[in-house]
């Protein structure tokens, strides 16, 4: 049976620092596809104006605004969440690396940041 790792096991951290990258992935993909889903139907207006009737481009846009907002809380959490677990570490039990973990972080929070503007930016 495998062996339990501890928490001053460097794989804890850096599993946990996976964990919030592939959330600020999914962020981002969420993000990308509110946005493609809030223009589609400005798309299909422009290409064909009869065939897009003014009621459907405004339920794209209004789904595609949430879905904006969502990816853009998502991260948010997982910024957070990975925050509140590098407090409960100990200046020893983190790894040596080149970056520290504020760049994850700042990754994290300005992706949450530039998704919520464009979320703004959709609802006007």
């Amino acid at each position: 049976m495998p062996e339990e790792p501890k928490a001053n096991d460097p794989r804890v951290y850096f599993a946990a620092e996976r964990t919030l990258l592939a959330w600020v992935r999914t962020g981002i993909t969420v993000i990308a596809l509110g946005f493609v889903v809030a223009r589609f139907g400005l798309f299909l207006q422009l290409v064909s104006p009869a065939a897009a009737p003014h009621a459907s481009v405004g339920k794209g846009a209004v789904v595609g605004t949430v879905l904006v907002g969502m990816g853009a809380l998502f991260t948010a959490v997982a910024g957070a969440q990975f925050l509140t677990f590098l407090k409960t570490l100990a200046p020893e039990e983190r790894p040596r690396t080149r970056m520290a973990p504020t760049v994850s972080l700042l990754l994290a929070f300005a992706i949450s940041g530039v998704g919520a503007l464009l979320s703004v930016f959709l609802w006007l």
